[in-house]
């Protein structure tokens, strides 16, 4: 099965059937707000993530990577790089490391633009669970901010 991402003014709109919605004035700040029903929650003056929903995210103390997301448990590389796994799901990158190819059953396809367009699923399901939807959005926007610091140190 696949699912389509898609997006408007540069922001992805949505993954599949869930939206994600922006604040009022997306065009100063386009963090996300809400994936479907559920509310982001983030550090006070700050764009990381603390809680989806009432799901509390932690963090090492000395990178911007994830250590939990709830009751899951991320791993990641050596040097805090790069997320090797969030929860149950393995995340596979492509030989440059940049670009998310997998997560667990997930597959991730990109544009020109090295956006993410559509994720297929390879299991029996017809639509992506609540905890796939966690996981990709997640990964995807770990993967988005960390482009981000680096198109900003690039310009620096």
């Amino acid at each position: 099965m696949d699912i389509e991402l898609t997006y408007s003014k540069g922001l992805l709109r949505s993954i599949g059937d869930v939206e994600i919605s922006y604040g009022r004035r997306e065009w100063l700040d386009s963090t996300p707000r809400a994936l479907g029903s559920w509310p982001l929650e983030y550090k006070r003056l700050s764009t990381s993530l603390r809680a989806v929903d009432g799901i509390e995210i932690t963090y090492s103390k000395w990178s911007t990577m994830p250590r939990t997301v709830g009751q899951w448990n991320c791993e990641c590389s050596r040097f805090g790089g790069r997320l090797l796994r969030i929860g149950p799901y393995e995340l596979r990158h492509d030989t440059a490391g940049s670009r998310v190819r997998g997560i667990g059953p997930l597959e991730v396809f990109y544009d020109r633009l090295s956006r993410p367009i559509r994720v297929r699923l390879h299991d029996d399901s017809d639509r992506l669970s609540d905890d796939h939807v966690l996981a990709l959005f997640l990964v995807l926007f770990w993967q988005e901010q960390a482009w981000e610091a680096s198109r900003r140190r690039a310009r620096s």
